[in-house]
């Protein structure tokens, strides 16, 4: 049967703004996920950033229509406003259907460019919303729907007046590429990278911000060595803009802990799963984490987690089966789950086979599926067809 006109293979044009230059965390790795595996969803992508950096050359990469056209600081009104006339010039121009916001921050510029262009607007909200000014204005411009990456998330953005539709689309990872890295043998791992051969290694992976709790980490693991002082510690991420000197006080805080001599400060990692792979416990210790794309990427190499006890990795992890959480900054909780793991080998082993059996309901492949299909609603366009007629996969 021939396709239907009303659902014919016409691609649906998308023009996301995104804020950001440059990879600092789960966000853009995100992008970097639906673009790449969101090809053949009957969707043309294009892509403005609104700052230039190495996360354009990336995603041109993959084939993807990019421009940089920078819109200065929230301040620069004028500046600002000419951007945005620019962005909308453009949109007009591709016939883009949908404008989408790249985080709060790409939907404070997507919102006024849609309309200008005369286009349907969403975005998504890929962090935990809060009544703040930015929160609350781009919550006020008019959209068709936001996409949020967790129930806890998606109750906090309903909560925001104006009440917009809200869709919940958890983040995927590229599983495939992290069962090449589980193929990998840790000692070997640990040896590439100059790891301790022959003591347990615990480490947390992230960027270096507060919330993020890579200080609390460091108390668990003090007191963790009490009991074992032969364990080493592990701390994967780069600075931050916003907290330039958070890397500092780790260091310091090491120190004045008595365990700055094991504790490996390896900086920001472009091979993060590597790193996991080489640790015996993975630990995450972020404060109300809004997902937790490092929680899954652990768990798919098979590593016992231990996460926090709110927020996106408790929608994760089942405690006791698949994972254990502890509340943020309880630092002898987090220490008592780590000795657990350490201790009960056999009950860590368990944990690692459930770990990665859960971590297979989080493709990238059906994440950028989902993601598709809110956008689809949001432009108001039917489900893709292909020109023979078989519906998009």
């Amino acid at each position: 049967m021939r396709a239907s006109p009303s659902i014919a293979a016409v691609p649906l044009r998308v023009l996301i703004i995104m804020p950001l230059g440059v990879a600092l965390g789960g966000g853009e790795d995100m992008l970097r996920q639906l673009l790449q595996e969101g090809r053949g969803l009957g969707v043309e992508w294009i892509v403005v950033f609104l700052r230039q950096g190495p996360l354009v050359d990336e995603i041109r990469a993959l084939e993807v229509e990019c421009h940089v056209i920078e819109t200065g600081r929230f301040r620069e009104l004028l500046r600002r406003a000419s951007a945005i006339r620019r962005i909308a010039a453009l949109a007009r121009a591709v016939r883009a259907d949908l404008c989408f916001g790249w985080m709060v921050a790409g939907q404070a510029t997507a919102g006024p460019v849609a309309m200008l262009a005369g286009i349907s607007n969403g975005w998504y909200q890929v962090g935990t919303p809060r009544p703040d000014l930015l929160d609350r204005f781009a919550t006020l411009l008019p959209t068709r729907g936001v996409i949020a990456l967790s129930r806890d998330g998606q109750d906090a953005q309903a909560r925001l007046w104006p009440h917009r539709a809200v869709t919940l689309v958890y983040p995927g990872v590229a599983l495939g590429a992290l069962d090449a890295t589980r193929a990998l043998d840790p000692s070997s791992v640990r040896a590439r990278l100059g790891l301790p051969l022959d003591r347990q290694v615990v480490g947390i992976v992230g960027r270096l911000q507060r919330w993020k709790g890579m200080h609390v980490f460091l108390d668990a693991l003090a007191v963790l060595r009490r009991s074992r002082p032969a364990v080493h510690g592990v701390i994967v991420g780069g600075p931050h803009e916003t907290e330039p000197r958070y890397g500092e006080e780790l260091r310091a805080q090491a120190r004045a802990l008595g365990i700055g001599d094991a504790v490996t400060f390896a900086g920001f990692q472009p091979n993060a799963p590597e790193w996991m792979q080489a640790m015996d416990v993975v630990v995450h210790a972020s404060d109300h984490e809004p997902f937790g794309i490092v929680v899954i990427e652990a768990m798919a190499l098979g590593k016992p987690v231990v996460a926090g006890a709110e927020g996106g990795p408790a929608e994760i992890i089942t405690d006791g089966r698949n994972g254990l959480l502890a509340s943020y900054g309880d630092a002898a909780a987090v220490a008592a789950a780590v000795e657990r793991f350490l201790a009960e080998p056999a009950f860590a082993a368990r944990v690692g086979v459930a770990a990665r059996a859960r971590a297979q309901d989080f493709s990238a492949g059906a994440y950028a599926q989902r993601v598709v299909g809110a956008m689809r609603l949001m432009a108001g366009a039917g489900p893709y067809v292909a020109a023979s007629g078989t519906p998009g996969a």
